[in-house]
């Protein structure tokens, strides 16, 4: 989820990368760095911290070298840090960089086969300054300049890297030259007269151009002072049209999109794809090694303690947890946990998922059972926050700053990581054979793209049934296994954004008391995605169509339900316990669609805040 800028022009490199940065820094904000072109040379500065540490140090002279990096320099690279391998020190910030200091790179995205070439490279007679997977990628393109070139060699080296990613490469011996390349993460040129740009958002740019191209996967492009010229990554060149960005200053901070949580919402794939990304390398199994093995082998039983949507992922998790590694799992509201005098002590592991880390409730039971001797894992997005303080480990999720209070990205990040943890579980104990790991893992690795598909070609329908029923003043979700903590996430969006009146239910208890609620304008939103309880979900549904309900369901792609369905919100196929992760986005749209029509600010829903840090 990092953040890269590049420029190649006549202004000064080192403010165009600092203000690009600024615009990108909610890709992350571990550390940051930048690197210019300046005397013949490579200059770089990084700090630990947010972008405003590296501006500190770019303020300060050090004593054995230029630490303000002069403004003639015209040529550079810039980075804003969301750590994946290695932890947050200075050594692991971006730009990396060869022994001989000859090429500088920054790269968003994994190299999943780095230790490969690391140890490749080390037989080799290399010597690496850094925990990250990066850093191959400086040496491999300084191995070959001298023989091929800068651009010849960054083509071949990206030719070797497997994972995803893009990255912008400079050298000491091509001045003024930029050469990016893009895998499955996102790249763009800003095209302007005698000055180029290359970014991972167009917001990074927005200032100086409103001309760009687009980079697609498998392709590379060279930049100079004078223009642009792309190839793929056979070597063919060929022509990128141009187009011009038409966004507005607050349009530019969204990403072109309309509010903040329609481009978190279609930023889901990304945050699934830099959860998973280095913990999915092996094919039959996962990699948490933030997790003590011997730890995991020996859990005999874990509570997860959070709120809200945290607690609709605990809940996934929970069902993940029970059925592939076997381990009993209970499930408990942080904010009433701490008031039970819970039996909790030595020998449970207690799980406290917290997007922001700071919510007092989550905090609150994870003190107590920290207390009591339990071990405690933090599951949070915000690096440094209260509850990886708190705890005795933490996992974090990579989705990348969300500013619209109704969490989506965030969600969808723990669900995986709560199916990681499963997963890392079940190997450890033994509970599931390589065959099955490895099409979990396989499927797990697909759902980023699954989750694009979808954005980009399922919401015709979802359009349909928010027109149809957006004035109700009532909708009812139901679920079964999975698909009710998904049915509890769809219910809390629509209360969150659009104030309707809803209630979420397991599907097999509405008829003890829920069903009396139901008439002919009720819209009942039930997940009916494949799974082994399936023809249950279906008889549910045959309970609520005869009594006139309008019945609307997320089912997987192939799965027939007209006659026991009035509209059907389709989703890719996937391993049926994974189905949460595209299952969910429908409902997200459909609370979206709705607030929308009734004119609602989606991005700041009345009464709600953020993080909650009162009790």
């Amino acid at each position: 989820m990092c953040g890269i800028v590049g420029y190649v022009g006549h202004q000064s490199a080192q403010e165009v990368l600092l203000g690009g940065l600024e615009k990108l820094e909610y890709r992350g904000y571990d550390s940051a760095g930048l690197s210019v072109q300046h005397d013949g040379a490579l200059e770089s500065i990084r700090a630990v911290g947010n972008l405003g540490r590296l501006k500190e140090a770019l303020q300060q002279t050090g004593d054995g070298g230029v630490a303000v990096l002069a403004p003639p320099a015209t040529t550079g690279i810039g980075h804003t840090r969301w750590a994946t391998h290695g932890r947050v020190t200075e050594e692991n910030a971006h730009p990396h960089y060869d022994p001989g200091n000859r090429v500088h790179v920054v790269v968003n995205g994994i190299v999943e086969n780095y230790m490969e070439l690391k140890n490749e490279l080390q037989a080799q007679g290399a010597h690496f300054t850094s925990e990250t997977d990066v850093e191959v990628i400086a040496h491999l393109i300084a191995n070959d300049l001298d023989e091929h070139g800068l651009v010849e060699a960054t083509r071949r080296t990206y030719n070797r890297l497997r994972g995803h990613y893009s990255f912008v490469v400079q050298s000491s011996e091509e001045a003024g030259v930029l050469v990016g390349a893009r895998k499955e993460c996102p790249l763009i040129v800003g095209r302007s007269e005698g000055e180029q740009f290359l970014a991972s958002g167009i917001p990074a740019f927005l200032a100086h151009t409103r001309t760009a191209q687009a980079l697609e996967d498998d392709e590379l492009v060279v930049l100079t002072a004078d223009g642009a010229r792309f190839m793929t990554a056979d070597g063919v060149e060929f022509e990128r049209e141009t187009h011009e960005i038409d966004w507005d200053a607050d349009a530019a901070e969204k990403g072109g999109f309309e509010t903040f949580m329609l481009k978190e919402i279609h930023e889901q794939a990304d945050a699934v794809a830099e959860t998973i990304a280095d913990r999915t390398v092996r094919p039959d199994g996962v990699d948490l090694p933030e997790l003590d093995d011997e730890l995991l082998r020996g859990t005999r039983r874990i509570i997860i303690v959070a709120c809200g949507t945290s607690y609709h992922a605990g809940l996934i998790g929970r069902y993940a947890i029970e059925e592939w590694a076997r381990v009993p799992v209970e499930m408990d509201v942080a904010s009433e946990y701490r008031y039970r005098n819970p039996v909790v002590g030595p020998g449970d592991v207690v799980i406290g998922i917290t997007q922001s880390g700071e919510s007092l409730d989550t905090l609150a039971a994870m003190r107590l059972a920290r207390e009591r001797g339990a071990t405690v894992i933090a599951v949070t997005n915000i690096m440094g926050s209260q509850a990886t303080r708190d705890a005795d480990a933490t996992v974090y999720t990579r989705a990348g700053l969300e500013i619209s209070v109704a969490a989506t990205k965030t969600f969808v990040a723990q669900v995986a990581v709560m199916y990681l943890l499963a997963l890392r579980l079940a190997e450890l104990k033994g509970t599931l054979d390589v065959e099955r790991r490895t099409e979990l893992v396989t499927k797990l690795k697909r759902i980023p793209h699954d989750i694009g598909e979808l954005l980009a070609h399922g919401t015709d329908a979802i359009d349909r049934v928010a027109e149809r029923h957006y004035q109700q003043d009532f909708f009812l979700y139901l679920g079964r296994h999975v698909g009710l903590p998904v049915g509890l996430e769809g219910a809390l969006k629509l209360k969150e954004i659009s104030y309707i009146s809803t209630d979420a239910y397991a599907a097999g208890e509405m008829k003890h008391g829920p069903i009396a609620l139901l008439d002919q304008d009720t819209p009942v939103v039930v997940v009916a995605t494949d799974s082994p309880v399936l023809d249950k979900v279906i008889s549910n549904m045959q309970e609520v169509r005869v009594r006139g309900a309008h019945v609307i369901a997320v089912a997987s792609e192939g799965t027939d339900l007209a006659e026991h369905a009035e509209e059907t919100l389709s989703v890719p196929p996937t391993d049926w316990m994974l189905q949460p992760l595209l299952a969910v986005i429908p409902l997200q749209l459909l609370a979206y669609r709705v607030a929308r029509l009734r004119g609602l600010n989606v991005d700041q829903p009345r009464n709600l805040a953020k993080t909650v840090t009162v009790e």
